[in-house]
């Protein structure tokens, strides 16, 4: 069982940054592949960017791409999610989520783990 807090959510200007962190329990973190997802109002939740075990392989949305970078430490059980450039496009709840067994996939329905979520708001 793991359980994941993000936190570093907040209002930002466009052009902004922001550093997501989501903090693990359990022992097995470093052997989890962890995304980040995002959900803004009245759409469905998306795949954000995702990273392996090791922190060798990244994977990111195109939409994302190039503003936004993820990455871990397994020392603290924390993943973060660093996102540079920041556009009221971004705007959304983000969310952590762990993945038992398995490459990084962008498949939502491949995490086996959520946490409750951060707001991130960007104004023009």
């Amino acid at each position: 069982q793991v359980q994941l807090v993000e936190s570093g959510g907040g209002l930002v200007q466009a052009g902004g940054s922001l550093r997501l962190s989501c903090a693990a329990s359990g022992r097995t973190f470093s052997s989890y592949v962890m995304g980040w997802f995002r959900q803004a109002p009245g759409k469905e939740r998306e795949f954000v960017a995702g990273i392996n075990w090791t922190g060798e392989f990244t994977d990111y949305a195109d939409s994302v791409k190039g503003r936004f970078t993820i990455s871990r430490d397994n020392a603290k059980n924390t993943v973060y999610l660093q996102m540079n450039s920041l556009k009221p496009e971004d705007t959304a709840v983000y969310y952590c989520a762990a993945r038992s067994r398995g490459p990084v996939t962008t498949r939502e329905g491949g995490y086996d783990y959520w946490g409750q979520g951060t707001q991130v708001t960007v104004s023009p």
